[in-house]
């Protein structure tokens, strides 16, 4: 199709990864202007850990999103993408960590597992950053060929974990407001992503 070849091309410019890059650090540009120039409100440190968390769950759908779209639209060239977007949900998810552990625990060790027990989706959003650290170590050609392959494949498919975590995380944080418009529109999202994933492994099944 012609506007796949053209995206493809557009896509595999030497600038073209470089830009999106710089596309993905904005959000972390903006918070931190913001942040100097006293323009996250009333509550700048919890606006700081909803806008990396909110972060965070972005980046993990269009990372979702790029196998769909190369596939059924043959935008091939965004295998590209691939690796260095996923290094950015780590990215955002360990910020959205450290925010909260500064910003609201203030770096003390005790405190933090004492709420991580008293509040179960503290644990597990903690519990989705641990997953996420395996796959962003071995996200390198180097550690691929080290592990080989299928065992490589099969690390990396936690990432679905770590979706469902999410999602349970913003579900769970946003119950104590009774406020679910977002989480039913990440929700929807997510489950798209990951139900296209389990039909095609069916079909590929019934194939074989």
């Amino acid at each position: 199709m012609p506007g796949a070849h053209t995206l493809n091309a557009l896509l595999a410019r030497p600038w073209a990864k470089p830009m999106v890059f710089m596309l993905c650090l904005m959000p972390l540009g903006w918070l931190l202007f913001a942040a100097a120039n006293h323009q996250l409100g009333a509550n700048p440190a919890e606006a700081l850990m909803r806008s990396t968390g909110d972060w965070t769950l972005r980046m993990l759908c269009c990372t979702l999103a790029l196998t769909p779209l190369r596939i059924q639209l043959n935008w091939v060239i965004l295998a590209r993408f691939r690796r260095m977007l996923g290094l950015f949900v780590y990215f955002y998810a360990l910020i959205h960590l450290l925010t909260y552990a500064w910003l609201d625990q203030g770096l003390d060790a005790a405190e933090l597992v004492r709420d991580i027990i008293k509040r179960p989706f503290i644990g597990v959003g903690f519990l989705a950053v641990v997953l996420l650290t395996p796959l962003a170590l071995t996200s390198f050609q180097r550690a691929m060929r080290w592990l080989g392959g299928k065992r490589w494949q099969q690390l990396h498919r936690l990432v679905y974990a770590v979706a469902l975590l999410a999602l349970l995380h913003f579900f769970w944080m946003r119950a104590g407001k009774n406020d679910f418009t977002e989480v039913a529109v990440y929700a929807c999202i997510i489950g798209a992503l990951l139900g296209w994933r389990l039909v095609r492994r069916i079909r590929q099944t019934f194939a074989a």
